[in-house]
């Protein structure tokens, strides 16, 4: 479905990233995970046209594409939900943005706050209801924009352990029965183990791809299968040993 090669981005005489490659199936789930400031949400920013690549192509379906900003939805971590605006009212924004009918659309969000068990909450503001609801109206927003590919830049980070739990098993809906197609970024090894297809493990700037790996078993994953432990040991090794270079 997405193709990325040789991709390249610098600021200057920093360079980002060098000669990056992607290939995400449809109705995949990739997950990214690396230190701290070495390009993973600058990777976004160019694959969505925030800012300009260096080098490098980008395919969708198999046509080039100069970058997927009206093809993908973008999900960041925090919820940017606009806090003069009730959850229905954010939710509907990107029908208002692209000029849908919108007594469809708000069908359909209300269909969506009741999947996503934010039925009856649809008046509230953003500063009444807690940080997991909120990430919630912000999936809801996600879906709305009708694409088959999203972004997610570390959605669940911000979050307390149950409520991030929870939400991960709607990420995973997102990709079964939205049938959407997945990029996740995330600091968190066990939610990657959890949720991936395939899991690049990146390198510090310039990022390229150190190691992937394809787990076995069905989402969400147990985290005491053995093979799963004996991956996370090597990625934990993998990025101090990164970090200590």
């Amino acid at each position: 479905m997405l193709r990325v090669s040789n991709l390249s981005k610098r600021f200057g005489d920093l360079p980002v990233f060098e000669n990056f490659a992607l290939a995400l199936p449809r109705n995949g789930f990739s997950v990214l995970i690396g230190p701290s400031g070495c390009g993973k949400s600058t990777l976004f920013d160019v694959l969505t046209g925030i800012v300009d690549k260096d080098g490098g192509d980008i395919s969708l379906h198999g046509t080039p594409v100069t970058h997927l900003r009206d093809r993908s939805a973008y999900m960041q971590q925090k919820d940017l939900l606009l806090p003069w605006f009730t959850l229905l009212e954010n939710a509907l924004l990107p029908a208002r943005i692209s000029g849908e009918d919108m007594t469809a659309s708000v069908r359909k969000a209300m269909r969506l706050f009741n999947r996503l068990s934010l039925d009856g909450f649809e008046n509230y503001r953003p500063a009444a209801i807690s940080g997991g609801m909120r990430q919630r109206c912000a999936l809801v927003r996600t879906l709305m924009f009708e694409r088959e590919l999203i972004l997610l830049d570390e959605p669940l980070s911000a979050l307390d352990a149950i409520t991030r739990r929870s939400l991960q098993s709607l990420l995973l809906m997102l990709q079964v029965e939205f049938k959407k197609s997945i990029i996740m970024i995330t600091h968190d090894i066990e939610e990657a183990l959890m949720l991936g297809d395939e899991i690049l493990v990146l390198s510090r700037r310039p990022m390229r791809v150190l190691e992937r790996f394809s787990p076995d078993g069905a989402k969400l994953r147990r985290l005491d299968d053995p093979r799963l432990i004996e991956i996370k040991t090597y990625v934990l090794n993998l990025l101090q040993q990164e970090l200590a270079a």
